[in-house]
């Protein structure tokens, strides 16, 4: 997963009205400031949330800014479905996750965001059954799923880092393949995704087994004049368009991160500000 660009976003404020109290980070934790109030407990050396989760719930919340159910698909620490939450202020949530550790984080920040109420965590993987009721359905779907096969590089001994550049439970095509099953009727799925072509290739077949149809596309460069490492993902089942639509795909222009002097490019500090920090 990309590197984040947050690390200096660390300094929670004030607690408004509501917000759970007396609850502080472990000694191998930190409490980052995420969504406007909201805060995200993570380890201090383990995963830490980035510019892809950042994007996906982004971009999910931005194409489908009605829905009132969402899912978030391989979780983590909560991340993603933290940003949904409030930016979707009153949507209900799913999340599925397999690590223990990354789930007693994404709950013990759902308890000090006040989201106990409103987001579903379950432990485990989301391919199994069981996990989600076959007629579970969602206006919205995210996911920020790992890029690579298992032995395919250099392996992080650290469990949660691990779990997210490899695909130890779930490839691109298994999370299109569930995203499909429980959309609700004209629901939208969101994921990230590297944009070199024979990995966008793995999405464009994992959409097409899936039945689904890559209706919008956003490359995001991360610095100006290079190539785009990734791309944003927008779908939906095939069976929800017009016939004449379901092979058409629309590419955005580019998303900049940072501009060729190193500065936050000026596009990117309006996706902060529409996730809950000032550019």
């Amino acid at each position: 997963m990309t590197e984040t660009h947050f690390k200096g976003w660390a300094k929670p404020g004030p607690l408004p009205p509501g917000v759970a109290e007396g609850m502080a980070p472990d000694a191998d934790e930190t409490l980052d400031a995420i969504s406007g109030h909201f805060r995200l407990f993570q380890l201090r050396e383990g995963h830490r949330f980035s510019t892809d989760d950042i994007l996906t719930a982004w971009y999910g919340t931005s194409w489908c800014p009605t829905a009132a159910t969402a899912l978030d698909l391989g979780s983590g620490i909560g991340t993603v479905s933290s940003i949904v939450a409030w930016r979707l202020t009153g949507a209900k949530l799913v999340t599925v996750e397999a690590q223990e550790r990354s789930l007693a984080l994404a709950r013990k920040s759902a308890r000090y965001n006040g989201l106990e109420a409103r987001v579903d965590i379950r432990a485990g993987d989301f391919r199994e059954p069981g996990i989600l009721a076959d007629n579970e359905r969602f206006d919205l779907i995210t996911g920020s799923p790992p890029y690579f096969p298992a032995g395919s590089g250099v392996e992080s001994e650290h469990p949660q880092k691990l779990a997210c550049r490899f695909e130890l439970r779930g490839t691109i095509a298994d999370y299109c393949s569930t995203a499909a099953r429980h959309l609700a009727r004209g629901g939208f799925f969101a994921c990230v995704f590297p944009a070199e072509p024979a990995q966008r290739a793995r999405v464009d077949a994992g959409a097409r087994a899936a039945g689904l149809v890559i209706v919008r596309v956003r490359p995001v460069v991360f610095r100006e004049g290079d190539p785009p490492m990734i791309a944003l993902f927008g779908m939906m089942r095939a069976t929800d368009l017009p016939e004449g639509f379901r092979g058409r795909t629309w590419t955005e222009p580019d998303l900049i991160i940072r501009a060729r002097d190193g500065s936050i490019h000026p596009e990117y500090s309006a996706v902060k500000l529409a996730i809950g920090f000032p550019p």
